[in-house]
């Protein structure tokens, strides 16, 4: 009687272990990282689809040299460029006018980031001000810095310093706005000086955000490059292409074009490069979440 009463027991209806067998247990999907040489490679195919589109369309004559010349041509023109010292020199010039105004540009954005943001005083002093500048385009103070600086070399580097102030300002604020008030605290309970609490906290912090900055005015820097250069450059990437304008040189043009996006390019890979030093724990969740 008692076996039986167990068996009855364990025994389970029919409609319930046909159920259970219909069941998938689910597994858990393990995702393995992508190799470096996999990302590389995909990264790349939107590139060389647009240049084999631009060789065929070459090739065919669907794209004519008068109105954009073929990659044959335009790897003539670099060669060319380069044996004479004309794109060296070049390169130079605008990669120090870029330079000097972005760095400019930095410490300024930086600094008055970190004054609005960590201070009340400074918030009520300069952000309005400050936000109001930020509204006008860069390239309407192009006449103005004429007027004021000539057409010198410190017109230009000023363009490019104003064009990347305001990134790298809007960026810094927030990211010092957005610090854990509570943590600010506990370090003045501490005895640290204010100093002291933006080097160890504030900056270390608002880093993300320091980086977003850094890539928006690192871009700007290139396009206000090209803005600067129009202002009566005699060398420069910039006087380059007005003087293959000048000759109608569509190879030249291309070259010029070609180097504004390669800088560009380069700059947002310095930044990715700093992500990955600065914050490698963010490259590693971005790496599990693909």
């Amino acid at each position: 009687m008692t076996a039986t009463r167990i068996e009855l027991v364990q025994e389970e209806p029919a409609d319930q272990k046909s159920a259970h067998e219909g069941l998938v247990v689910p597994r858990a999907s393990v995702r393995r990282p992508r190799s470096r040489t996999y990302s590389l490679t995909v990264r790349a195919l939107g590139p060389l689809v647009l240049l084999a589109v631009w060789w065929i369309a070459s090739a065919t004559g669907a794209l004519t040299p008068d109105v954009l010349a073929s990659p044959t041509d335009v790897v003539r023109a670099v060669g060319e460029l380069w044996g004479n010292g004309q794109l060296p020199d070049a390169l130079s010039t605008s990669l120090t006018r870029s330079g000097i105004g972005l760095l400019i540009g930095l410490v300024a954005g930086l600094t008055l980031g970190v004054t609005t943001g960590f201070t009340r005083l400074g918030d009520e002093l300069l952000d309005s001000s400050l936000q109001t500048l930020r509204t006008i385009p860069f390239l309407s103070l192009v006449p103005l810095f004429m007027v004021w600086f000539g057409i010198n070399e410190v017109a230009k580097i000023l363009l490019i310093a104003v064009a990347t102030t305001f990134p790298m300002y809007v960026s810094t604020a927030g990211g010092v706005r957005n610090t854990d008030r509570k943590l600010v605290e506990a370090m003045r309970s501490f005895g640290m000086s204010r100093l002291a609490i933006v080097r160890e906290v504030v900056l270390p912090g608002a880093l993300p955000s320091l980086l977003a900055g850094l890539r928006l005015s690192m871009t700007l820097s290139v396009i206000a490059l090209i803005a600067a250069e129009e202002i009566n450059a005699t060398a420069g990437i910039g006087y380059l292409m007005a003087q293959a304008q000048s000759y109608a040189r569509t190879d030249i043009l291309a070259v010029c074009i070609l180097v504004y996006g390669l800088l560009g390019l380069l700059a947002d890979g310095i930044v990715r490069l700093l992500e990955r030093v600065l914050m490698p724990w963010r490259a590693a969740v971005q790496g599990e979440a693909r």
